[in-house]
């Protein structure tokens, strides 16, 4: 990034920097496929059930403290400097090393097995172990089918609310700093609650309360392009639609951080937690590849209150297999 050009005309007239653009974040993005499962694993043996979902909302409180902070200061920057990401981005990186070997600094005891095994053997085996796990543990089967439900919708409205904010409400960095800022400082007050809930009842359960505040956000975004009442305060557009969008945002914020990293361990026994998260980041990444394009196409064929409608009618879907799923059980998940 520190080599980027600072003239927005040289990316206009070649590709070449979006393309390094993108290889750099898949790289970044690589390293979760690592990440998030040994978390999985290694936090839920370290600290056991009841503690794991507390525990963790917890620490992604003080994560997002830190985040309220930074988000505030990156949009005042980017307002000043919109190539202010060439030196932030580096700084971030080094932070992020730092944060994995932070992690690596926990003691913990191993009495993992350990396996050694040619690459190719090791893919085909994780493939055999996803479908195995599927196909076996009905409950987690639904929870990710209905978490396909909720992917969708989100993934198809990312994109395009992005756009929304720029094109049809015209907000500058610092409004949008100021909306993160407001969602982020519901989702730290909420974040240990959501914790010892995630803790008590059974995921699918939880999952309707994350699904549910965001079809709320969508569909409070969806009234703002009708409803655009707002006011400008130092230079800050306030829309009065745009403000309950955002907070029904905290508590989808508050509950998606839990259920989306840690969810998958409440449906296994603890040594298999590693296998139920990397099995989740798969789904993940399929239904990744295809929903934002095609947000974005619907959103060029449609428009913007289309594809919002189209994303809560999905989330609706998602919520709906929860609920039928949880009653058809009638029990608790297999838990460790």
């Amino acid at each position: 990034m520190l080599f980027f050009p600072n003239d927005p005309e040289i990316f206009q007239g070649t590709l070449l920097y979006q393309a390094i653009f993108l290889v750099l974040f898949f790289i970044y993005y690589f390293g979760n496929t690592i990440i998030y499962p040994l978390i999985n694993l290694f936090l839920k043996k370290q600290y056991g059930h009841s503690n794991f979902g507390k525990l963790y909302g917890i620490a992604t409180s003080v994560n997002k403290i830190v985040m309220l902070g930074a988000t505030f200061v990156y949009g005042i920057l980017l307002d000043r400097d919109a190539q202010a990401y060439q030196y932030v981005f580096p700084v971030v990186a080094v932070l992020g090393v730092v944060s994995v070997f932070l992690l690596s600094m926990i003691r913990y005891q191993e009495d993992i097995k350990k396996r050694r095994e040619q690459f190719f053997q090791s893919i085909r085996r994780s493939a055999s172990t996803m479908v195995d796990i599927l196909k076996t543990n009905k409950p987690y089967f639904h929870f990710e089918v209905g978490f396909m439900f909720y992917g969708f919708a989100f993934m198809i409205t990312t994109t395009v609310i992005t756009i929304f904010l720029e094109r049809a409400l015209h907000l500058n960095y610092s409004s949008v700093a100021f909306y993160k800022n407001a969602y982020n400082i519901l989702a730290i007050i909420l974040l240990p609650y959501t914790g010892k809930l995630l803790g008590k009842i059974d995921p699918r359960k939880f999952a309707v309360i994350t699904f549910g505040s965001l079809t709320l956000f969508i569909f409070f975004m969806m009234l703002t392009e009708h409803f655009p009442m707002h006011i400008t305060i130092a230079g800050l557009d306030l829309y009065l639609m745009l403000g309950f969008a955002y907070l029904s945002y905290g508590v989808f914020a508050a509950t998606m951080a839990l259920l989306w990293f840690i969810g998958s361990a409440y449906f296994c026994k603890t040594e298999e937690a590693g296998d139920y998260q990397s099995v989740h980041l798969f789904l993940t990444a399929a239904r990744a590849s295809v929903a934002p394009l095609f947000g974005v196409f619907f959103y060029e064929l449609v428009g913007f209150t289309w594809t919002f409608l189209l994303a809560i009618t999905s989330l609706l879907g998602g919520i709906g297999l929860m609920v039928w799923s949880y009653r058809r059980d009638k029990k608790v998940v297999n838990i460790n």
